[in-house]
């Protein structure tokens, strides 16, 4: 699907359709379905952990502390948020915030592996443990990845993966949010780079073997 507005259009039709999801426990608990808020073409796509109590209340994520951290970060490197694409793994909040379980991200990803099959992002810049983890398909941490990018297959289709910390780990630590900054500032020569390469082809689209998830589940660093 290579024209933008009929792959906007995909995507207003899946987050229709998402936001009556009821495949894990998280329906039971949520105000609402956070399925994703930006530009549906856009080139950068960052990808988070689930939605907290802000986000699941206003169904836009990253709205809390973290989000104008990401605010902040973007605006550094002349982003904002009507340029860029934001979701997460998960698109219901776990109770209190917790982790998010193995058996709710496997239900929850074909969500959003469908989102980046339509917006096609050049990179996709993920934020913390669990969607590095995910995208990945490796079991590396994001201490040992960050900004380093890799070229993975998502949604059908090879793209560069941008391992980021977390922004609500840079909240409170001064030289973890000087790291985020240094990797942020890459990410505008990285992106151009893959704009003026030779398009990425299109792959058979498969769904995630279980085998390349990570068993142990760790949090934001």
């Amino acid at each position: 699907m290579d024209d933008p507005a009929a792959r906007a259009a995909g995507l207003r039709v899946l987050s229709e359709s998402v936001s009556g999801c009821t495949r894990c426990r998280l329906a039971e608990g949520r105000t609402q379905v956070v399925f994703g808020a930006g530009h549906p073409d856009a080139d950068v796509m960052f990808v988070g952990e689930a939605p907290g109590f802000h986000e699941d209340q206003q169904g836009v994520p990253f709205v809390g502390q973290a989000g104008k951290l990401l605010d902040r970060l973007l605006a550094g490197i002349g982003l904002a948020r009507s340029d860029v694409y934001i979701a997460n793994v998960l698109k219901c909040r776990p109770p209190g915030n917790r982790d998010p379980q193995p058996d709710e991200i496997e239900a929850c990803e074909g969500h959003l592996f469908r989102q980046i099959s339509l917006i096609r992002p050049k990179v996709v810049a993920t934020l913390g443990n669990f969607a590095t983890k995910l995208l990945s398909g490796k079991p590396h941490g994001i201490t040992r990845v960050h900004g380093q990018e890799q070229e993975v297959t998502l949604g059908g289709f090879s793209v560069v993966l941008y391992p980021l910390y977390h922004p609500a780990a840079a909240l409170y630590t001064p030289a973890m949010l000087k790291v985020l900054e240094s990797d942020f500032a890459r990410l505008p020569g990285l992106i151009g780079r893959v704009a003026a390469a030779e398009p990425l082809p299109a792959v058979a689209e498969e769904p995630a073997p279980t085998a390349a998830r990570p068993a142990v589940q760790l949090g934001l660093f």
